[in-house]
Protein backbone atom coordinates (compact mmCIF):
# COMPACT_ATOMS: atom_id res chain seq x y z
CA UNK A 1 0.00 0.00 0.00
CA UNK A 2 1.15 3.50 -1.16
CA UNK A 3 -0.46 5.65 1.16
CA UNK A 4 -3.09 4.15 4.08
CA UNK A 5 -6.88 4.81 3.53
CA UNK A 6 -7.59 8.28 5.37
CA UNK A 7 -11.30 6.49 6.51
CA UNK A 8 -13.78 6.33 9.75
CA UNK A 9 -17.12 5.48 10.17
CA UNK A 10 -20.15 7.52 9.35
CA UNK A 11 -17.90 10.55 7.87
CA UNK A 12 -19.91 12.69 5.61
CA UNK A 13 -17.35 12.52 2.70
CA UNK A 14 -14.90 9.79 1.31
CA UNK A 15 -13.20 11.38 -1.47
CA UNK A 16 -11.79 8.32 -3.76
CA UNK A 17 -8.89 8.54 -6.57
CA UNK A 18 -7.29 6.32 -9.02
CA UNK A 19 -3.89 6.13 -7.23
CA UNK A 20 -0.80 8.45 -5.77
CA UNK A 21 1.14 10.19 -8.12
CA UNK A 22 4.89 9.84 -7.99
CA UNK A 23 5.02 13.42 -5.73
CA UNK A 24 2.70 11.93 -3.36
CA UNK A 25 4.23 8.78 -3.34
CA UNK A 26 7.29 10.35 -2.72
CA UNK A 27 6.05 12.70 0.02
CA UNK A 28 4.22 10.32 1.64
CA UNK A 29 0.97 12.37 1.30
CA UNK A 30 -2.25 12.71 -0.95
CA UNK A 31 -2.29 15.34 -3.53
CA UNK A 32 1.72 16.27 -2.75
CA UNK A 33 2.63 17.59 -6.49
CA UNK A 34 2.72 21.35 -6.25
CA UNK A 35 0.55 21.97 -8.95
CA UNK A 36 -2.62 20.02 -7.78
CA UNK A 37 -5.28 22.26 -7.34
CA UNK A 38 -6.64 19.70 -4.45
CA UNK A 39 -6.24 21.42 -1.35
CA UNK A 40 -7.29 25.10 -2.48
CA UNK A 41 -10.08 23.51 -3.95
CA UNK A 42 -11.22 21.87 -0.59
CA UNK A 43 -11.02 25.23 1.19
CA UNK A 44 -12.26 27.15 -1.99
CA UNK A 45 -15.22 25.07 -2.16
CA UNK A 46 -15.69 25.88 2.02
CA UNK A 47 -15.19 21.45 2.51
CA UNK A 48 -12.49 22.66 5.09
CA UNK A 49 -12.03 25.58 7.36
CA UNK A 50 -8.51 26.24 6.08
CA UNK A 51 -6.14 25.04 3.33
CA UNK A 52 -4.21 22.12 4.37
CA UNK A 53 -1.18 21.38 3.24
CA UNK A 54 -0.66 17.63 1.87
CA UNK A 55 1.17 16.67 4.95
CA UNK A 56 -1.45 17.72 7.19
CA UNK A 57 -4.45 14.99 5.32
CA UNK A 58 -5.14 13.23 8.43
CA UNK A 59 -6.50 16.46 9.73
CA UNK A 60 -9.29 15.43 7.15
CA UNK A 61 -11.23 13.32 9.51
CA UNK A 62 -11.77 16.81 12.02
CA UNK A 63 -13.67 17.80 9.05
CA UNK A 64 -15.33 14.64 8.14
CA UNK A 65 -13.69 13.63 4.83
CA UNK A 66 -11.88 10.68 3.86
CA UNK A 67 -9.51 9.62 1.72
CA UNK A 68 -8.93 6.42 -0.65
CA UNK A 69 -7.99 5.23 -3.87
CA UNK A 70 -9.28 2.26 -6.54
CA UNK A 71 -5.67 1.27 -6.77
CA UNK A 72 -4.03 0.51 -3.41
CA UNK A 73 -0.83 -0.85 -5.01
CA UNK A 74 0.62 1.41 -7.94
CA UNK A 75 1.83 4.77 -8.49
CA UNK A 76 1.83 7.17 -11.46
CA UNK A 77 -0.12 8.74 -13.98
CA UNK A 78 -3.42 7.05 -14.52
CA UNK A 79 -2.14 5.81 -17.91
CA UNK A 80 1.03 4.04 -16.31
CA UNK A 81 -1.43 1.76 -14.19
CA UNK A 82 -2.60 -1.77 -14.52
CA UNK A 83 -5.45 -2.13 -14.70
CA UNK A 84 -6.43 -5.62 -12.95
CA UNK A 85 -4.70 -3.23 -9.61
CA UNK A 86 -7.97 -1.67 -9.75
CA UNK A 87 -9.89 -3.03 -6.56
CA UNK A 88 -13.49 -1.58 -6.96
CA UNK A 89 -14.80 -4.66 -4.89
CA UNK A 90 -12.38 -3.88 -2.03
CA UNK A 91 -12.95 -0.50 -2.47
CA UNK A 92 -16.94 -0.99 -2.24
CA UNK A 93 -16.46 -3.14 1.12
CA UNK A 94 -14.61 -0.32 2.59
CA UNK A 95 -16.88 1.85 1.68
CA UNK A 96 -20.25 -0.53 3.31
CA UNK A 97 -18.18 -1.17 5.88
CA UNK A 98 -17.49 2.80 6.82
CA UNK A 99 -20.95 4.14 5.78
CA UNK A 100 -19.99 7.32 4.62
CA UNK A 101 -22.95 9.76 3.88
CA UNK A 102 -21.37 10.97 0.56
CA UNK A 103 -18.76 9.04 -2.19
CA UNK A 104 -16.73 11.53 -4.93
CA UNK A 105 -14.95 10.42 -7.20
CA UNK A 106 -12.30 13.12 -8.00
CA UNK A 107 -11.88 12.16 -11.66
CA UNK A 108 -13.55 10.74 -14.58
CA UNK A 109 -11.72 8.26 -15.19
CA UNK A 110 -11.97 6.94 -11.45
CA UNK A 111 -15.54 6.97 -12.17
CA UNK A 112 -15.49 5.21 -15.25
CA UNK A 113 -13.27 2.61 -13.41
CA UNK A 114 -15.74 2.12 -10.46
CA UNK A 115 -18.95 2.04 -12.66
CA UNK A 116 -17.24 0.36 -15.58
CA UNK A 117 -18.18 2.28 -18.59
CA UNK A 118 -16.72 4.78 -20.78
CA UNK A 119 -19.09 7.40 -20.17
CA UNK A 120 -19.86 9.61 -16.51
CA UNK A 121 -20.98 13.24 -16.46
CA UNK A 122 -19.77 15.23 -13.44
CA UNK A 123 -22.01 15.69 -10.28
CA UNK A 124 -24.62 13.48 -8.48
CA UNK A 125 -24.32 9.83 -9.93
CA UNK A 126 -27.84 7.95 -10.94
CA UNK A 127 -26.25 4.51 -9.09
CA UNK A 128 -24.68 4.24 -5.90
CA UNK A 129 -20.85 3.59 -4.82
CA UNK A 130 -20.64 0.87 -1.87
CA UNK A 131 -24.25 2.24 -1.23
CA UNK A 132 -24.23 5.10 -1.02
CA UNK A 133 -24.93 8.37 -3.27
CA UNK A 134 -21.99 9.46 -5.38
CA UNK A 135 -21.01 12.25 -7.43
CA UNK A 136 -17.82 12.87 -9.89
CA UNK A 137 -16.23 16.03 -9.73
CA UNK A 138 -13.07 16.75 -11.93
CA UNK A 139 -9.37 15.93 -11.34
CA UNK A 140 -7.28 18.75 -9.63
CA UNK A 141 -4.36 17.16 -11.11
CA UNK A 142 -1.73 19.98 -13.44
CA UNK A 143 -2.23 17.63 -15.88
CA UNK A 144 -5.96 17.73 -16.26
CA UNK A 145 -6.10 21.84 -15.79
CA UNK A 146 -7.52 22.38 -19.15
CA UNK A 147 -10.70 20.34 -18.27
CA UNK A 148 -10.62 21.73 -15.12
CA UNK A 149 -14.00 23.39 -13.65
CA UNK A 150 -14.49 24.32 -9.58
CA UNK A 151 -18.52 24.31 -10.11
CA UNK A 152 -19.26 20.43 -9.82
CA UNK A 153 -16.37 20.90 -6.60
CA UNK A 154 -18.93 23.76 -5.58
CA UNK A 155 -22.18 21.22 -6.01
CA UNK A 156 -20.35 18.81 -3.81
CA UNK A 157 -19.75 21.30 -1.04
CA UNK A 158 -23.34 22.02 -1.00
CA UNK A 159 -24.71 18.46 -1.00
CA UNK A 160 -22.03 17.63 2.13
CA UNK A 161 -23.65 20.46 3.64
CA UNK A 162 -27.15 19.50 2.90
CA UNK A 163 -26.98 16.03 4.72
CA UNK A 164 -26.76 13.83 1.41
CA UNK A 165 -28.91 11.16 1.96
CA UNK A 166 -28.00 7.86 1.46
CA UNK A 167 -29.34 5.61 -0.91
Amino acid sequence: MILPDLLADGLDLVLCGTAPSDASKAAGAYYAHPGNLFWATLHQVGLTPVRLAPAEYPRLLAFGIGLTDLNKTEWGADSALSRAAFDVAGFEAKIRRHAPRLVAFDSKFAARVYYGRRQVAYGPQPEPAGGRPAFVVPSTSGRARGFFDLEPWRALARAVAEGAAPC
